[in-house]
């Protein structure tokens, strides 16, 4: 008595139920939220611009950012920002969380930045600044 399988019936099988399993499958979103003494400063995350303060953002990738924060009256605010995965997010629960499981994470980071008044030279402070550099261009040898 010889068993016959019917192969490509079973690949199409399988094939279908990955197709119904994967889409219900895990997912982690990832949001990093930025807000700022005073608010609504302008912010920046790697040289893109992502909105005043308070401000949420999503983010594909964990490790270090650049941060830039502007407002008026205030000095400009360069600094980075290390993000760093949370237990799931690591080598070998990575895998498991953002393919098999069957709900839905999210994955928050928060960070508060405070900037510094900006202080605006005197009026005399230009006019030295200004005699200064009117002496360094007068004395430059020329050839």
């Amino acid at each position: 008595m010889r068993l016959t399988t019917n192969l490509p019936g079973r690949l199409a099988a399988l094939g279908l139920g990955v197709t119904l399993v994967f889409p219900a499958a895990g997912c982690v979103r990832r949001t990093m939220t930025i807000t700022t003494e005073p608010p609504n400063a302008l912010v920046f995350v790697n040289d893109q611009e992502v909105g005043r303060s308070e401000v949420t953002t999503d983010f594909l990738w964990y490790g270090d950012y650049d941060i830039v924060i502007r407002k008026e009256g205030y000095k400009t605010l360069v600094t980075h920002w290390k993000v760093k995965p949370p237990w799931y997010e690591r080598i070998p629960f990575d895998f498991f969380f953002e393919v098999l499981w069957p709900g839905h994470l999210h994955d928050k980071h928060a960070q508060n930045f405070t900037l510094e008044v900006q202080e605006l030279p005197t009026p005399q402070d230009l006019a030295d600044r200004a005699v200064g550099v009117r002496e360094q261009a007068m004395s430059v040898e020329e050839p």
